[in-house]
């Protein structure tokens, strides 16, 4: 009989599933939109057919149309979501 390898404990449940690593999707703002139905079956069928939660799609999509703009546009973005991200972590720094 060979030595066997100590088991690792594998933690229950699903993996924390954010944009990175140790993120968790519950810890992220959340943004309530309105779509006419074609756009939101649009999302739905993109999101079904590439196995990605609907807000990777939206996502995706977001950086896409940002990568269109020119470069003033794409640093003005930046500019004003940094803005944006350090207002939300107010005066404390981030959370």
């Amino acid at each position: 009989m060979t030595p066997q390898a100590p088991k690792t404990r594998r933690r229950i449940g699903r993996p924390p599933a954010g944009a990175r690593d140790g993120e968790k999707v519950k810890d992220y703002p959340q943004l309530s939109i309105r779509l006419p139905a074609d756009v939101k079956a649009k999302l739905h069928a993109l999101s079904l057919i590439e196995s990605r939660p609907q807000w990777r799609v939206i996502t995706d999509a977001i950086d896409c149309y940002a990568r269109g703009r020119s470069e003033s546009e794409r640093r003005l973005i930046r500019e004003l979501a940094g803005r944006s991200r350090a207002r939300a972590n107010g005066p404390g720094g981030a959370r």
